[in-house]
């Protein structure tokens, strides 16, 4: 059965009592989408806080209906409740059913990364005649990073780059946990990860769980997570830190990074757009050495040594 699609451009100081009006008159879902997306005004908002509702200035609000739901009654609504709203701002069109989670899925193919990294989805079977493939399956319906944007792409790349056997690493802003479960597979001894969102954690750990690395997968909430009680304590230190959080963020947390990264120890940073790299490299020069920017698309990776 299709549904009836109504779509239209609000301001976000109208975004909640619109969406309100929308559900009261039997809107089945409302989608809320940046209204300068592919376009230079284009924000990513990646990692929000937990309880928090990041939104855009300008925000395409979409909403599902019966198929035989009456237009003209829903116009009326929006109208009545934003008298400035211009009718013919409003579009309908009718869309197909089909099973969301499903045709994610088959968007979801195999990918690349590095020389031997790759990152499958959980409805194809890799090949089983590559033993030198290290292979992370993922479920769709639970991945917030899936490899395919770029900030997640450079830090896999990184990953596979460096020698992990029996080291301890640090994934600070785990979110899926592909980067933890990348890196236990690749031979990493210990992984902590680390998000601000509990749903995030438990994506984590039913991805580790699928992929038989749960066992040395340690998460923790941001509180929870505490640096070496010495300057002296170098156990707890991790060899390898990596961090795909935002660049604001990233700044904020470059002492906490730098007292979890034992001396020679190897750190990557992503999250971060091309025009934000040079305060970050400064930032974080006053613990690291080797920093090196490295761009893919609109978004850069920073890694170095702790020296």
């Amino acid at each position: 059965m299709p549904f009836l699609e109504l779509s239209l451009t609000v301001h976000q100081s109208d975004q909640e009592r619109v969406e309100l009006a929308l559900e009261e008159v039997g809107a089945l879902s409302v989608t809320l989408l940046d209204a300068d997306v592919d376009t230079p005004n284009e924000r990513a908002i990646l990692e929000p806080g937990v309880g928090e509702t990041p939104l855009w200035g300008e925000i395409a609000l979409q909403a599902l209906f019966d198929v035989d739901t009456d237009r003209a009654g829903l116009v009326h609504v929006l109208t009545d409740l934003l008298p400035d709203l211009a009718p013919e701002r409003i579009a309908f069109r009718e869309v197909a059913d089909q099973d969301w989670t499903r045709a994610w899925m088959d968007q979801f193919k195999p990918m690349r990364f590095g020389r031997r990294l790759w990152i499958y989805p959980w409805n194809i079977e890799p090949p089983a005649d590559d033993a030198d493939a290290v292979v992370v399956r993922l479920d769709p319906g639970l991945a917030f990073g899936t490899g395919t944007h770029p900030t997640t792409a450079l830090c896999l790349e990184w990953l596979d780059g460096l020698d992990l056997d029996g080291k301890h690493v640090v994934d600070y802003g785990c979110g899926s946990g592909v980067l933890a479960i990348a890196a236990l597979k690749l031979g990493a001894a210990r992984v902590e990860g680390v998000d601000n969102d509990p749903q995030a954690l438990e994506a984590s750990r039913d991805n580790a769980s699928r992929n038989g690395v749960a066992g040395r997968l340690a998460l923790f909430m941001p509180e929870a997570f505490v640096s070496p009680a010495s300057p002296h304590d170098t156990a707890a230190r991790a060899d390898v830190f990596v961090a795909n959080i935002l660049a604001g963020p990233l700044g904020e947390l470059a002492p906490l990074f730098a007292a979890n990264v034992r001396a020679g120890g190897a750190l990557a940073l992503s999250g971060i757009l091309e025009g934000q790299a040079s305060e970050l490299v400064e930032r974080y020069g006053e613990w690291f050495d080797e920093l090196v920017v490295t761009q893919r698309e609109d978004w850069v990776r920073i890694s170095g040594r702790r020296r």
